[in-house]
């Protein structure tokens, strides 16, 4: 029996270094990972040309004086409506001391001849009383003494409209600035008691508002070079503003430039579309938004995650589960696509399902 002891001893000595062995292989061997699947779906699919850009209105007039001098009343805000030919603001003339200079010597001049007109005209009444000269001479003074009172009465108003930019007499008021249409006041860039200036043929003149109809929208953006060659006037857009969320308009094109301009080392052409407006949504002018463009479209059609396709020597093929776990490669025809999905043609039914490629995980997918 004592010879037994030390055999045993040395025998579980054995057993569990070879446990331990077994326990560490098992260990280090590195679990299969698990297979993911995907199957095909059926899609609406298109393909697009986006075009950034923003929302603007058709048409945005700006609203100028007639004369210079300081802002004395602004009579809109910005987001009010307003009919055309409505009062936008007032202007306090500050004379030019030239003007007011010729204006006041005009006003001189005409005065002068209008007291010598008439003085002469008095003496052409006692005359034409006395039968010492004719009718014709007598009506001809009568006409100068008349001419020189109208020019006296000019002469009065332009002074007038020099100093305070209005004439009784005349009717005319350039210091009050109308709205030339109707619409929503957009910005105005002035305030009370600022500085304005006329628009004349060496300066374009103070904006005192912005108007335009906001019911009237379009989209502005711009394409690139490789894709306006696909598009063409009349297409369907598609619009999403970023401030919006997941609100999208629907839009047509309008128009596309004739001519691009360089941009960030390519060449953008500039494209418009009229704007579909949705009751109840509120736009703003200058909202920032993408346009996708329609080039081609599948409607319900059998399609998969473009990633889920292999191109060998000019073919494509997807790898299709046979049996549970085993997969095998069936070459398919492929159709339209939108980068990200595409449609399948031919070679895979609605039940199929396929193996991912390694390291990818498209949506929507299953694991085995």
């Amino acid at each position: 029996m004592k010879r037994l002891v030390p055999f045993v001893i040395t025998l579980g000595i054995l057993a569990a270094f070879s446990w331990t062995l077994l326990f560490l292989y098992q260990k280090s061997q590195a679990k299969p990972l698990p297979v993911q699947t995907a199957k095909p779906r059926v899609i609406d699919i298109a393909k697009k040309a986006v075009a950034p850009g923003a929302i603007i209105p058709r048409r945005e007039v700006t609203i100028k004086p007639r004369v210079s001098g300081v802002l004395d009343k602004v009579e809109v805000v910005a987001g009010q409506q307003v009919k055309s030919g409505q009062l936008v603001a007032k202007i306090r003339i500050i004379p030019d001391v030239v003007s007011l200079n010729n204006a006041e010597a005009r006003l001189r001049s005409a005065q002068i001849s209008n007291e010598n007109s008439r003085a002469e005209l008095t003496r052409f009444e006692k005359l034409h009383a006395q039968n010492l000269v004719g009718d014709t001479e007598y009506n001809q003074q009568k006409l100068t003494a008349d001419l020189r009172a109208q020019e006296l009465e000019a002469a009065e108003a332009n002074l007038q409209l020099v100093k305070v930019g209005a004439s009784r007499k005349s009717g005319a008021i350039s210091n009050l600035v109308y709205s030339t249409v109707e619409g929503t006041v957009l910005d105005v860039p002035v305030k009370e008691g600022g500085s304005v200036i006329e628009a004349n043929n060496f300066n374009e003149g103070t904006t005192i508002a912005s108007i335009a109809d906001m019911q009237d929208l379009v989209f502005s953006g711009t394409v690139d070079e490789s894709e306006v060659g696909r598009i063409k006037e009349g297409m369907q857009v598609a619009i999403t503003v970023g401030a919006l969320g997941e609100q999208h308009f629907q839009g047509t094109l309008e128009t596309i430039a004739p001519k691009g301009v360089p941009k960030d080392g390519s060449i953008q052409f500039e494209v418009r579309a009229r704007l579909e407006l949705v009751p109840g949504v509120v736009l703003r002018a200058n909202y920032s938004a993408n346009a996708d463009i329609i080039l081609e479209r599948r409607e319900h059609v059998l399609a998969i995650a473009e990633n889920l396709v292999r191109f060998e020597n000019g073919k494509t093929f997807v790898e299709v589960e046979t049996t549970p776990g085993h997969f095998e490669q069936r070459e398919v025809k492929l159709g339209l696509s939108d980068s990200i999905d595409v449609e399948v043609k031919a070679g895979i039914d609605p039940s199929a399902t396929l193996k991912v490629q390694d390291g990818i995980d498209p949506a929507p997918a299953t694991k085995k």
